[in-house]
Formats: structure tokens, C-alpha cells, sequence
């Protein structure tokens, strides 16, 4: 295919450049190419995990995301540059990356970013070239007969092995290429990447590792789709989580450069459940704020439900700016009125039939044309617009899964408004529409439904219809909210799972009724949760209170209710102390009790409260299956008494965790998880010496260090061989000049740049300590801290929350801390403490006792 070897080095910087031009700016959602950005300066960084087997959850993808929430301490993170570097402790190479995550969440914006670094030098170099496509491209080649080499417009010599190639194949789930790779069956011999045939052999061949076995595959999927790929194929899974709650204020603070309007966009979400938990999905932050922005010009008020941030989100690419004369809502154009209900109708066609991609023919099918689809490509993304060679054929889209299901429902809302009366035998009233939509929804056990119906109760609501005026008739009563909200009320009481209760709630929240949430709340102020006071129904919404801070007394009776349906219980890092376990116990004893996972972790617990704990689960052995009880004290007998229970054939306790226990978790706040520090030897830089791997002192000879590739041979440093993933608290004494810190591993170990140096670099957090005050040091930035006087105590403490993602740095006097500093970002490495000082300088490191050793 080429000439000669020496083509592929020309060859590699030639495709370097085509990427760099592709790759480098971006537009976010649906924006117009003139509102392209440079991807490095709109890329928020996305929580990525790994370990384990990506779970296929059929549940809407909504739903998933209400039911995770925020990272936990078991979870793996990830860099998107370390995918293909097999974990610790094995040596096979990686060959096939399967990556899954919910629409939405940025998986393509994570390869463009992947894409980006390469091509720019920055990552990933022993990759000699990246080979990017979507299944919406090869779908197009469906019964196509080309080669591979053909495929990849000759980009390498493939039949040799000296050089590495990754191929980029996004978007499985959207695939309507018939592969088998759910087998481990299927061998084709002897495939010739010169010799054509269809689409479908060569990806199902390349993915099953009979042709170009050397090279590297990067999957990605939603996860309904990850078992298309047999798992004997795939070496490696992750999973992109989209934003933490760090993460999302990130996004708006980058967005809105003025710090009150960011502020006030961040504390509105916060106060909106469903909008804060939609905003886990990086693009709906994109619709979010395109209608803040949009929204705060105006001066009018901002969303709160997810209907009323659809239906303006409708406004603004529809760029209705001008209002009526009346102020009754926005002016619709004709060309408006004519168009959005063909799009719905598109939309709840294409829902019907699991479509999210769709092409020309079925736009015909409804009565668009290509022409009119451009003309309102805001809501409406026409994918790869008049490309040339292969791909010649257009794809469209919806700009997110979340549009289109709002389309659906303004259709079936339209539908209903214009038919409903007409239709055979039918005096239909609106309360039945909305009851029968309710059954249908719940009728899915996968939830398929469950936006959709959140969509179509909100239409419902006057105040959304007003908006809307012009495009659908105003309805102008309230009675069909009042009989549906009662109806959905009486569906919560009933026996149903915890996915379709919380989306009830979110049903009710979009009707402006929070009426049951209300009463559960006031009732836990008041500790009258008994079984006479709150119904089936208000139980129920003791899930979607999320009430952590509560009275163990008043949860007591609440699980021994004879109507509880609470299955899981998460009160960790309360101080409920063994009389709060002791009188939670109580209520774990009853037989109505059916809770099934419990987490007390970091509560102050000894063995007292382990053994109430343990008497409980003898008495009702059949439905805990999960224990988590880590930083806390159980003890030996504590220890011995709940293992006795998870090794108990007729006990139904299958998970107990008591990592990081002992008597230091008894401390109250943050020094509970008070972690003993090791310096690592291979890494301290000769002029530092250490005593009893507590003591590192700046000395003026060179220590007898062995060479070692990992030692700081310029910067004055060292590392400990912590690796913290999770929660982990220590103290320092000083003298002199020194820098406390954490870094990733790979802060560079050669030279005195600002690479390698703690503070002055994105790979490291600083706090650095002088008889003048503290300064704190990250990416070459420095922020001054107040001043220190000469009678404080040169004591320092460090607090790592991993996956909330922060760095707190306090300064102690008198045993209380008192906090200077916190990083807040999302850790994509583990993280490993690091000291740095200046000559005549030491650091000391604190006991569990709070004492320095010297």
C-alpha cells in the first residue's frame, strides 16, 4: 500500500495535522459552526471508572443517573491517557477498550479530547497512528464490499506489526450493521486487509481479533448496547459518569464569567432536584445554559421544572425574541407553528420504534425535507452535511435523547388537544389521558416511559401552556391536575419498585405539587414518624427525601413500620455513635423490616453498637444483605460478633465492610480518617535525609540512595507510597521553608521546570509553609493566605477527599483546626502525599496521637 517503511513517520505527522484541523474546535450541542470553540478551552474534565464488568441496566437512562448520584470510595477512576496501560500487577497488553455510558454524558466529546492530545503530542505517543470513526459513518457503508484498507483511505501499512494503530469505533448502540460479536464462536480465516468485503465482516472480524490482532480498539456505547460485544473480546471496561457535582460547577463558572450570575445559576440547580441531577449529563448543562443566558437577558424568572427548561429551551432555538404586545407570551411565526409539530410527530414515531438516528427517508415520511430540517437545526442536528468520498449520505438526530422524548409528549399533547373529542364513542376527559398515560408508564418495567410521562404531566400545567401560546390551546382549568396529582398519589402507595416511585415524585414535582415530600419532612422534624401518622404513600417518599440527618429514634419505627418498603439506608458520616446505632437496632429487629443494604461508615462506632447490630440481624436474619461499617472502631469482639453473622449459612448477609477501622475513627470530622503515611525511599532526592520514616530533613551532603528511575534527581521532593483513592487525613509539624503537597505519580522526576515541581504544574495541589504566612500552589498559580504570627503553632493538616474530589489544608492551634484552603477539581490518579523543603528546612510527620516523632 505504500511505498516503504520510512512512509509511515511522514505518513503519522500528515494524519497528526488532518486530526489537529478536525479535532481542535468544537461546538457544543447544537451551536452554529460560526460559535465553534477550541476544545482545550471549553473541555471539562468527565468522571471516568474502571474495574469490573459494565452492569446492563434497562432502566431509562434518567433513572440510572437519579438512582447513582455522585462517585463512591470503591469506585476506580481512570485518565482517558492511561486506558490502554494495563492495571497494576499485570503485564498483558491491552488490545480492546469497551467504553459505556448514558447518552449524553460525553463519550464523543471524551474521543475528541483523546483525539486532540495525540495528535498535539501530548499523550499517548507510543500509538503511531488513531484511525477515528462513528457507527453513524459506517452505517452509511451498510452492504458496502471495500477493504479494509480501503475503509481507512490507505492511512498505514496494516499487514506489518511494527507500528501501532488504534482504531476509534463511537457509537455501538446507534450501529444497524448486522456483526456477530456476541459470540465467541465466529473465526474468519485468513482476512486480507487489501481484499474487499462488507462492513460487516471487516468490523466483526477486527473486533474478534482475526484481522490486525495487534492493533488497539476503542469501543463506546451507551450501556443497553455493551453486551453486543462478547466479553472475551474486550480487555478493559469503563465507564464515563459525566459531571460530579464539582465538576458541574466548573461547567457554569466557565460558562458565565461573572461570579454572581454563576453563583446564582449553581445555587438555583441545587435547589432543583431534578434539574441538579439532569446536570450529571454534560449536554443538558449545555441546554441549561443556553437558557439561563437567554433567560437572565430578559430579566424574567428561571426555570425550576424540567418541562418549563424544555419548553424554553423550544423558545430559544426557535429564537422567538419578541413577545407579544399583551405580554402573554412569545409570537410564534407561522413557519414556527408549521414546522415544531412535524418535528414532534418525528420524534414520537421515531421514540416508538428505539430510533435516535434517522435519515432522509424517514424525514420524507413525515412531510420534511432536507432543506427545512437545516432551517431549524437548533433543536434539529443534521449530522455529517454534504460530506464527500465514502460518506455521502445525511444522518440526523435529535440533539439529545431528553429532546426528543419532549417532542413525543408535545405530540401526543397536541394530538390529544386537537383529537381527543373526536374521537369514535369517546367524551374522553383530560384526567383520563393523563391516568391512562400514568398505567402505560408504569406498565414498562425498564422505564422507557418515564421522562416522556414526566413531559406530558407538566404540558398539562396552565402556567406551561402560557408559554406556549400560539402553538397549542390553553386548556384553562386545573381540575385535570388536581384528579391526576390525587390519582398519582394513590399509584405511590401501591406495591411498586423504587425506580418507578422516585419517578412518580419527579411526575409530582413537575405538576407543582410537593405536598407528600412536605409532609414527610415535617413529620421528621417532629419525630411523629409512627405508622398512624403517614400513609402507604408517605413512606414511600422517605426514598426521595434523602434525609440523612435524621433521628435514629424517629427512623426506628419507620423500619419496623408492617407498610415499609425502605430498602436501603445510607447514613454514613453522622455521628450517630453507638446510641444512635443501638436505637436504629431496634427497628432492624422487627420482621417488617426489609431494609436490604445499610451504610453506617465513619459514625463513631464500637463495639457496643456492632453488637446490638449483630443481635438484630439474628433476630431478623432474611433481607440485610449489605453492611457497611468501615471508619469506625468495632474491635476484636465487634469484629468476631458481625463476622460470625456474614459467615452464618442461614443469614442472608452477603457484603461486610470493615476496611480503615480502628480506634483513631473514633475522632469526630475529619481527623476520623487519620492515615499513616510511608515515605517512599526510591523517590526522595539525595540531599533529603529520613529518619524513622517520619523525619525528612534538608541536609547539605548527599544521601547513599541506590540510582532509581522514580528519585527526584533536581527538585528538592519526595513522595510517599500512599496511594489514596478514597478518604485520608494527616498532620505535619515544620521549621524553615517547606511545601506539603499531593501529586499524581507521574510528576516528572528530571529537571527544573515547572513539571516537576509540587505546586507549579496541573498534576499537583501545594500548601506552602514560611515564618510569614502560608500560600497555597497549583498549575503555576499562588493565592496568599493570612499572614502567620510568630506564637502559632508550625502545625499543619492535610484532608483528602477523593471522590468528592478536594484538597483542605488546615492549620492547627491548640488542637483545633482551623481551615486555610480547598481544591476543589475531579482526580483522574490516584493521589500521593509529597513534601518538598529548603535547605535547613524538615518536616515531621504526626503520629495517630497527635504527637510529632522526632
Amino acid at each position: 500500500i505504500l511505498p516503504d517503511e520510512a512512509a509511515p513517520p511522514f505518513l503519522g505527522m500528515e494524519v497528526c495535522s488532518n486530526l489537529r484541523s478536525r479535532f481542535m474546535c468544537v461546538q457544543e450541542g447544537c451551536d452554529e459552526k460560526v460559535d465553534e470553540q477550541r476544545l482545550d478551552d471549553v473541555y471539562t474534565q468527565l468522571y471516568v471508572t474502571t474495574g469490573g464488568d459494565i452492569h446492563i441496566n434497562a432502566q431509562h437512562e434518567v433513572t440510572q443517573i437519579d438512582m447513582v448520584g455522585n462517585p463512591s470510595d470503591t469506585e476506580q477512576p481512570i485518565s482517558p491517557s492511561d486506558l490502554f496501560t494495563p492495571p497494576a500487577g499485570k503485564d498483558k497488553p491491552i488490545r480492546t477498550v469497551l467504553t459505556s455510558g448514558n447518552a449524553g454524558v460525553g463519550k464523543t466529546f471524551l474521543i475528541r479530547k483523546f483525539v486532540l492530545d495525540w495528535a498535539e503530542q501530548r499523550a499517548n505517543q507510543d500509538v503511531h497512528l488513531i484511525l477515528p470513526f462513528t457507527f453513524r459513518q459506517l452505517n452509511l457503508l451498510r452492504g458496502t464490499r471495500l477493504s479494509l484498507a480501503e475503509l481507512t483511505h490507505k492511512y498505514a501499512k496494516f499487514d506489518s506489526c511494527k507500528f501501532k494503530l488504534l482504531f476509534i469505533l463511537d457509537g455501538l448502540d446507534e450501529s444497524r450493521l448486522e456483526m456477530d460479536t456476541r459470540t465467541n464462536e465466529f473465526q474468519e480465516a485468513d482476512i486480507d486487509v487489501k481484499a474487499p468485503c462488507s462492513v460487516e465482516v471487516l468490523l466483526t472480524n477486527l473486533i474478534n481479533r482475526s484481522l490486525l490482532p495487534s492493533a488497539r480498539l476503542w469501543i463506546t456505547t451507551r450501556p443497553a448496547a455493551a453486551n453486543q460485544i462478547h466479553p472475551d473480546f474486550v480487555d478493559m471496561r469503563t465507564e464515563v459518569r459525566g459531571f460530579t457535582d464539582v465538576q458541574k460547577e466548573e461547567y457554569f463558572r466557565r460558562k458565565f464569567k461573572e461570579e454572581e450570575q454563576g453563583c446564582r445559576i449553581i445555587s438555583h440547580i441545587k435547589a432543583s432536584r431534578s434539574l441538579h441531577i439532569m446536570c450529571h449529563i454534560p449536554i443538558f448543562c449545555w441546554v441549561t445554559a443556553k437558557v439561563f443566558e437567554d433567560v437572565l437577558k430578559m430579566r424574567e424568572e428561571l426555570p425550576k421544572t424540567l418541562t418549563a427548561m424544555y419548553i424554553s429551551f423550544l423558545v430559544v432555538q426557535f429564537s422567538l425574541k419578541n413577545k407579544r404586545g399583551d405580554g402573554k407570551g412569545p409570537q410564534w411565526s407561522p413557519e414556527s407553528c408549521e414546522m415544531i409539530p412535524i418535528l414532534a410527530k418525528l420524534a414520537f414515531e421515531q421514540l416508538q420504534k428505539g430510533n435516535v438516528i434517522f435519515y432522509e427517508s424517514d424525514l420524507r415520511d413525515c412531510g420534511i425535507t432536507v432543506r427545512e430540517a437545516d432551517a431549524f437545526s437548533g433543536v434539529f442536528t443534521q449530522m455529517f452535511r454534504r460530506q464527500q468520498g465514502l460518506f455521502k449520505e445525511e444522518v440526523f438526530c435529535f440533539v439529545h435523547l431528553s429532546v426528543q422524548e419532549f417532542l413525543a409528549a408535545l405530540h401526543a399533547h397536541l394530538t390529544f388537544t386537537k383529537f381527543g373529542s373526536k374521537l369514535p364513542n369517546s367524551k374522553i376527559k383530560q384526567a383520563d389521558f393523563y391516568q391512562c398515560a400514568v398505567d402505560e408508564a408504569l406498565q414498562s418495567e425498564k422505564g422507557h416511559l418515564d421522562l416522556f410521562l414526566r413531559f406530558l404531566l407538566g404540558l398539562s400545567l396552565p402556567t406551561n401552556q402560557a408559554l406556549l401560546r400560539g402553538l397549542i390551546n390553553l386548556e384553562g382549568s386545573s381540575e385535570p391536575n388536581q384528579e391526576i396529582i390525587g390519582y398519582i398519589k394513590e399509584k405511590i402507595g401501591e406495591n411498586l419498585s423504587s425506580e418507578r416511585i422516585i419517578n412518580l415524585f419527579h411526575c409530582l414535582n413537575e405538576l407543582n405539587d410537593s405536598s407528600l415530600v412536605q409532609e414527610v419532612q415535617q413529620n421528621l422534624r417532629s419525630r411523629r414518624l409512627t405508622t398512624e401518622s403517614l400513609s402507604s404513600a408517605q413512606w414511600s417518599a422517605l426514598v426521595f427525601c434523602r434525609c440523612l440527618q435524621v433521628s435514629c429514634e424517629a427512623l426506628s419505627p419507620v423500619l419496623s413500620a408492617s407498610s415499609s418498603s425502605l430498602l436501603e439506608l445510607d447514613l454514613s458520616n453522622n455521628d450517630l455513635r453507638d446510641s444512635g446505632l443501638n436505637k436504629l437496632s431496634v427497628g432492624l429487629k422487627s420482621p417488617n423490616c426489609r431494609l436490604e443494604i445499610l451504610r453506617v461508615s465513619g459514625c463513631l462506632i464500637t463495639a457496643e453498637g456492632c453488637s446490638s447490630l449483630a443481635s438484630a440481624l439474628r433476630s431478623n436474619p432474611t433481607h440485610l444483605k449489605e453492611l457497611d461499617l468501615s471508619f469506625n472502631h468495632p474491635g476484636d469482639d465487634g469484629t468476631k460478633q458481625l463476622s460470625a453473622v456474614l459467615e452464618d449459612p442461614e443469614l442472608s448477609l452477603e457484603v461486610l465492610r470493615l476496611d480503615h477501622c480502628g480506634k483513631e475513627r473514633l475522632k469526630s470530622g475529619v481527623k476520623k480518617y487519620h492515615c499513616e503515611l510511608s515515605v517512599d525511599t526510591n523517590t526522595v532526592h539525595r540531599l533529603i535525609q529520613v529518619s524513622n520514616n517520619r523525619v525528612m530533613r534538608t541536609v547539605a551532603e548527599d544521601q547513599p540512595y541506590p540510582d532509581h528511575p522514580e528519585r527526584f534527581q533536581d527538585c528538592l521532593q519526595l513522595l510517599c507510597s500512599n496511594s489514596l483513592t478514597g478518604r485520608c487525613y494527616w498532620e505535619v509539624e515544620w521549621t524553615g521553608r517547606v511545601w506539603i503537597s499531593v501529586a499524581y505519580k507521574k510528576i516528572q522526576r528530571h529537571g527544573s521546570s515547572p513539571q516537576s515541581w509540587f505546586g507549579r504544574n496541573q498534576h499537583s495541589w501545594s500548601l506552602e509553609c514560611t515564618d510569614s504566612g502560608y500560600f497555597v500552589l497549583h498549575d503555576n498559580i499562588s493565592v496568599d493566605l493570612p499572614p502567620l504570627s510568630s506564637t502559632d503553632p508550625r502545625r499543619v493538616a492535610v484532608y483528602v477527599n477523593y471522590p468528592a474530589g478536594t484538597v483542605t489544608f488546615y492549620r492547627i492551634t491548640t488542637d483545633t483546626l482551623v481551615h486555610l484552603h480547598t481544591f476543589k477539581t475531579t482526580f483522574t490518579e490516584p493521589l500521593f502525599p509529597g513534601f518538598s523543603s529548603w535547605s535547613g528546612s524538615s518536616v515531621h510527620l504526626c503520629s495517630t496521637a497527635g504527637e510529632a516523632s522526632v
